[in-house]
C-alpha cells in the first residue's frame, strides 16, 4: 500500500478517561466491526479487563477510513492502559506510532498520569492531538480543562477537540485530524527488512504470535527471517493484520502494523523491542529498542498443592511472553516448598498476574508479602541487592540498608490539600513543592520511600479526595534508612512468607497489628498455635489460637474422677506431639491481610 495513505497512532490518557470507549466509536464510525458483533470495550478481550473496567494489555487494530478528500486511509490504532502500573505497555505502544491522541476527561481535567504519558510521547517527538472527552457529562467543564491544558501541557486553544466518545460527538473531527496532523511513516520498501517487535502472545495452535511494525522493507509468508538479538532463524508461516480479529493477508509492507507467526514454540525466544530482518538480505543494525522497566515490587508465588509446580512453571513462561515487565526466578521455602520469586511494577500488576495465573491455568496460589528491592552494605564491603526479606544478612553483619526513593506527583482538589500533606508525612514523605494548576486543582511534589507507596497509598489518596486525586511517581535514587526485618513466628518457627522489611519506628505497631490479624484468620487446629512478631531476638507481640476441643470424657458416665484425669492427660500429650510435628494451615487471606497493615 502507498505509505502516504498510512497513519499509525495510539490513544494515551489517565485511567478511566475513556480510551477504550473512543476506540469503540472509531471502529463503529469506520464500520471496522459489524454492529451485530459489536460490544462495549471491544479491544479489552481479557475477562479481567472487562470486569475491572480497565485496560491491562495494549491492543492493536487496523481501521480503513474514507476521508473528506475522497482517499481511503489505513489507520493503525493502538489502545493503551492508563494505570501507573502498566506504563510499560504505553511505552511499547508509543514506539510503534508517529502520533498520539491525548484524551482528557472534561470533568476530572488534567491528572498525574496524563502529564507522565504526554512527556513520554514528547520525548519520542510524536505529534500530539489533544481531545477533551465526556463533554456530555452534567459536571463537565470544558473551558476550565482547556485552561489547564494550556497551562500545564502548553497546547494552544485551536488545537483542542471537544468530544464525547460515548455519544459519538467529535469522532469524524478526530479522524480528519489524524490524517492531517499525524506524520506519514518513514522508511523505504526497497531497503532490507527491519520489523520492530512491540508485543507478542502465545497461541496453542500457532505458537508465538509476534506483533510487528514494519519500518523498512516488507515481510510475507515463506520468507526466512531471523531475530537480530539472538540470530535465531525461522520461516514465516502466516502474515496478517488485526480487524480487530486476526485476518491473514499476503504481505506487510513498509509503515504497516500487523502480526506474523513462525511456529515459535518457546516463549523466551521472542524479546519485545527486538528487530526482525531477512536471512538472505539482513539489515546492517537493529532498530533502537525501548527503555526496559525494572520490576520494583517482589513477592513469592507458590502453588497450594506442591504437585502443581510444573503447571506453574509452564504458566509463568507463557505469561512472560505477553507481559515483558514480569520477572521470575525459582525459589524454595521451608513452609511453602518450591515456587517463584516474581517481580512486578506495582501492586495492581501483582494482583492481575495472580488472577491471570489462577484463571487461565486453573492454579490455586499463595502469594507472600510484597517487598521492594533494598541495597545492603555488609561488613566485608559487599553491596547486596535484597528483594526477599529472608536473604537479609544478620544485623551484626550489616553496615547500612538503602531503600528506593521516589519523586511522587500528586494532583488534588484545593480543599483536601492539608489532609493530603499530613497523610504523605505519615508515609515518611518529604515535601518539595506546590503548583497551582487551576483555581481548585493543585499539584504536590513529594519525595518518599517506594515501600510506602506500593501497598494502598493510591487507594487512600483516591478515598480522601472523593476520587479526584491522582498519582504518578518515578524512582530517583537509593537512600539509607533505619530498617529492620520483622519476622512472624508460628509455634517458634519463622514463617518466611510473612517476613517483611519495615522502618524501625513502625516495627512495633506493625508486629502487633499483624499478630492480632493472624489470630483472627488462622483457623483453629487440633493443637495450640502461638503467633509471635519479632525483630531479631526481641519479641514485639505474642498471641495464641486455642486448640479445637474434643470432649474425650463424653462417654464416661460417673465413676472415679481419676479415669477422666487420665483421659485428659492423654489428650494433652497428644496435642503436645501434634504441636511439635503438625503443620499449621495458613489461609491465603492471612497473606493478603499482611499487605494492608
Amino acid at each position: 500500500m502507498d505509505t502516504s495513505k498510512i497513519r499509525n497512532f495510539c490513544i494515551i490518557a489517565h485511567i478511566d478517561h475513556g480510551k477504550s470507549t473512543l476506540a469503540d466509536r472509531l471502529m463503529q464510525f469506520t464500520h471496522t466491526i459489524d454492529n451485530r458483533k459489536f460490544r462495549e470495550q471491544l479491544l479489552d478481550d481479557m475477562d479481567l479487563e472487562r470486569e475491572r473496567g480497565i485496560t491491562i494489555k495494549a491492543s492493536a487494530v487496523r481501521i480503513s477510513y474514507k476521508a473528506k478528500d475522497g482517499a481511503v486511509y489505513e489507520l493503525n490504532l493502538i489502545d493503551t492502559p492508563g494505570h501507573v502500573d502498566f506504563s510499560y505497555e504505553v511505552s511499547k505502544s508509543l514506539s510503534a506510532c508517529e502520533g498520539a491522541i491525548l484524551l482528557i476527561d472534561a470533568a476530572q481535567g488534567v491528572e498525574a498520569q496524563t502529564v507522565a504519558n504526554l512527556h513520554q510521547a514528547v520525548e519520542r517527538k510524536m505529534k500530539i492531538i489533544p481531545v477533551i472527552n465526556k463533554i456530555d457529562l452534567q459536571n463537565a467543564e470544558p473551558e476550565r480543562v482547556k485552561s489547564e491544558i494550556k497551562t500545564i501541557l502548553k497546547i494552544e486553544d485551536d488545537d483542542i477537540i471537544l468530544a464525547s466518545a460515548k455519544e459519538g460527538i467529535g469522532t469524524e473531527e478526530i479522524l480528519e485530524r489524524i490524517i492531517r496532523d499525524v506524520p506519514i511513516p518513514k522508511g523505504n520498501e526497497i531497503d532490507p527488512l527491519q520489523a520492530f517487535i512491540f508485543d507478542s502472545e502465545y497461541n496453542i495452535y500457532k505458537g508465538v504470535i509476534v506483533y510487528v511494525r514494519i519500518v523498512n522493507g516488507a515481510i510475507c509468508s515463506g520468507m526466512h527471517v531471523k531475530m537480530m538479538s539472538s540470530s535465531k532463524k525461522y520461516e514465516v508461516q502466516e502474515v496478517g493484520v488485526f480487524r480487530p480479529d486476526m485476518e491473514p493477508i499476503d504481505r506487510l509492507e513498509c509503515g504497516e502494523v500487523g502480526y506474523i507467526t513462525c511456529q515459535i514454540k518457546e516463549a523466551k525466544e521472542v524479546i519485545n523491542g527486538d528487530t526482525i530482518t531477512e536471512v538472505s538480505r539482513p539489515a546492517e543494525k537493529p532498530l533502537p529498542g525501548y527503555k526496559k522497566l525494572k520490576p520494583m515490587v517482589f513477592a513469592g508465588i507458590y502453588p497450594v498443592n506442591a504437585k502443581d509446580f510444573d503447571v506453574l512453571k509452564k504458566a509463568v513462561d507463557k505469561l512472560k511472553l505477553s507481559d515483558a515487565s514480569f520477572f521470575y526466578e525459582v525459589e524454595s521455602s521451608q513452609s511453602l516448598g518450591f515456587g517463584y520469586r516474581c517481580g512486578f511494577l506495582g501492586l495492581l500488576h501483582m494482583e492481575i498476574v495472580q488472577e491471570r495465573l489462577e484463571r487461565e491455568y486453573g492454579l490455586d496460589l499463595v502469594l507472600t508479602t510484597p517487598s521492594v528491592v533494598y541495597r545492603v552494605k555488609d561488613r566485608k564491603g559487599n553491596d547486596i541487592e535484597v528483594e526477599n526479606p529472608s536473604k537479609l544478612p544478620e544485623p551484626q553483619n550489616i553496615v547500612e540498608i538503602l531503600e528506593p526513593y521516589t519523586r511522587a506527583y500528586i494532583m488534588v482538589p484545593q480543599d483536601t490539600l492539608s489532609m493530603i500533606i499530613d497523610f504523605c508525612k505519615t508515609k515518611r514523605g518529604e515535601y518539595k513543592s506546590t503548583e497551582y494548576i487551576s483555581l481548585d486543582k493543585i499539584k504536590l511534589e513529594f519525595e518518599m520511600p517506594l515501600s510506602e507507596i506500593i501497598v494502598d497509598f493510591y487507594d487512600k489518596i483516591k478515598s480522601m479526595t472523593k476520587g479526584y486525586g491522582s498519582l504518578d511517581y518515578e524512582i530517583i535514587d537509593y537512600r539509607p534508612g533505619y530498617l529492620v526485618k520483622l519476622d512472624i513466628l508460628i509455634n517458634g518457627q519463622p514463617c518466611e512468607a510473612l517476613s517483611s522489611i519495615v522502618h524501625g519506628d513502625k516495627a512495633d505497631y506493625k508486629g502487633r497489628a499483624l499478630a492480632e490479624k493472624l489470630k483472627e484468620l488462622i483457623p483453629k487446629q487440633l493443637f495450640e498455635v502461638i503467633i509471635q512478631a519479632a525483630v531479631g531476638s526481641k519479641i514485639l507481640a505474642r498471641t495464641r489460637v486455642g486448640p479445637l476441643s474434643k470432649n474425650v470424657t463424653g462417654k464416661c458416665y460417673g465413676g472415679d474422677i481419676s479415669r477422666k484425669r487420665k483421659l485428659w492427660e492423654k489428650q494433652k500429650e497428644g496435642k503436645k506431639r501434634l504441636k511439635q510435628f503438625g503443620r499449621v494451615q495458613i489461609p491465603q487471606e492471612a497473606f493478603l491481610a499482611a499487605l494492608k497493615i
